[in-house]
């Protein structure tokens, strides 16, 4: 084998394969290897698809060998997060409850595009339990770990893709975004992570969450990974009733060279000032590399939030009202006690909340005829220890948990596409969040690149082992 995966991009691994310099079957077998050395001390995987990877790399061979064209993610390893169904796999969810439902009789769409495309599927990833988590911490399977700091939080709730693809072992993964579930672990592991806009790909085949605010996503070590895998995804289906079937279509790969103009401004107000400096700094030197023109400051951003969790709560509630009542001590009590609150609400507060959400998107909107970009830091804080409960906001302790998301609540709640940069202040990374209109995810991944290409965003790869 002439390949080192676990240095190598998905492109690279594509290109590898589809020239005959490295067989589909030696790049399954290198994964599984190093899934089985390193996973244990990063808790990602709870299931690894052996038996699957190795015949669907021998399937890619097989066709390269007869001549047949090969999809663009040829060869390249790839994980989703265990909400995703795949054939023969329980769709755990994170939870305790799940472990008895049956497995999945078929791949969910977005799993199926991305294997008609070439990849091969090393397995399902940890998960905060039911998608309700920021930290990567589960009561049932154990907190997946950041990479970079293995005593450090690897983000929630997909915090078993970050962990992955972080330690090298897939060079992407997928995960789900409702409150900042991308965004908060590819900040906290140091990657790329894409919130598309709500609507663009669809939820079929994955446990949902809250249906107003549910988003599916890759997470990368490279801007052209996102891009190649997010590529690869895109497209209607009917089965998911708020999937766009008219949504203008993208390249998000032609987008990592688009000379395109950027008319930039850095959120402040709200966006800046909640937590450590150095998420602050990151998102000023961001901004200045892109030509920011303006700080400015938009009032409707703390409402935004407050309905971001009125929304997630009731909904939430209303989706597991049923088993709580049947089985509370089969949740995590973090979970269990915020669904009941929710379950509690009055219906006014569920109608001021839309009324909240309608508002500020407008308030964006306004803002897209000035600006194509806006910047903010993805969280207020870097990585936290595994175990810690508090945190600094606005100068005042307050709980950890509920209060990683405040940077990213907002732009969840009025589903606009984000790609979540890494930019390192010190030993650890911060993440820059960079917002576009509705559907232009080529304008957030153009800007990304390019703080790529200046050295600005970097995703390295920490080896365990």
């Amino acid at each position: 084998m002439t390949l080192d995966l676990a240095d190598a991009t998905a492109t690279e691994v594509a290109a590898a394969v589809s020239g005959g310099r490295v067989l589909a079957r030696e790049v399954a077998e290198d994964t599984l290897s190093r899934i089985d050395a390193q996973n244990p001390a990063i808790n990602a995987f709870t299931d690894v698809t052996r038996a699957r990877m190795l015949r669907e790399a021998d399937g890619v061979d097989a066709m390269r060998s007869s001549g047949q064209a090969l999809g663009p993610l040829a060869g390249v390893p790839f994980a989703v997060k265990n909400l995703f169904d795949l054939a023969g796999v329980v769709t755990l969810a994170g939870s305790k409850l799940r472990r008895s439902a049956g497995p999945a009789v078929e791949d969910g769409p977005l799993v199926r595009r991305l294997v008609a495309a070439g990849a091969l599927t090393a397995g399902a990833l940890n998960m905060g339990e039911f998608a309700y988590d920021f930290t990567g911490e589960n009561v049932h399977y154990g907190p997946s770990r950041n990479p970079h700091d293995l005593e450090r939080m690897s983000g929630g709730s997909s915090g078993g893709s970050a962990a992955a693809v972080a330690a090298g072992l897939v060079p992407f993964a997928l995960g789900s975004d409702t409150n900042g579930s991308i965004r908060v672990p590819s900040a906290f592991c140091g990657l790329f992570g894409l919130k598309p806009t709500y609507g663009r790909l669809p939820r079929t085949g994955t446990f949902p969450f809250v249906d107003s605010l549910d988003h599916l996503g890759p997470i990368a070590r490279s801007v052209a990974d996102l891009a190649l895998a997010f590529d690869a995804m895109q497209g209607a289906d009917p089965e998911d009733p708020v999937c766009a079937p008219d949504a203008p279509v993208v390249s998000a790969l032609a987008a990592t060279d688009d000379p395109m103009e950027l008319r930039v401004a850095r959120l402040g107000g709200w966006f800046r000032g909640q937590g450590e400096p150095e998420t602050d700094v990151a998102a000023d030197r961001a901004a200045q590399a892109l030509g920011a023109v303006a700080d400015i400051e938009i009032e409707g951003a703390a409402p935004a939030r407050a309905a971001a969790f009125v929304i997630t709560n009731v909904e939430g509630a209303a989706l597991h009202l049923d088993d709580m009542r049947k089985t509370p001590e089969a949740y995590d009590p973090f979970v269990r006690d915020r669904l009941a609150a929710g379950a509690l609400l009055p219906g006014v507060h569920y109608v001021r909340a839309q009324r909240a959400r309608l508002t500020f998107q407008r308030q964006m909107r306004a803002l897209f005829d000035r600006y194509n970009l806006l910047i903010a830091p993805t969280t207020p804080m870097r990585a936290p220890r595994i175990g810690d409960q508090t945190c600094e906001i606005g100068g005042e302790t307050v709980p950890l948990r509920p209060n990683i998301g405040v940077y990213t609540q907002p732009i969840s709640c009025i589903g606009l596409p984000v790609v979540s940069c890494p930019v390192w202040e010190g030993p650890r990374p911060c993440g820059v969040q960079l917002i576009a209109n509705a559907w232009r995810e080529d304008i957030v991944i153009a800007a990304a690149r390019r703080l790529e290409a200046s050295g600005i965003s970097s995703a390295p790869i920490r080896r365990l082992i």
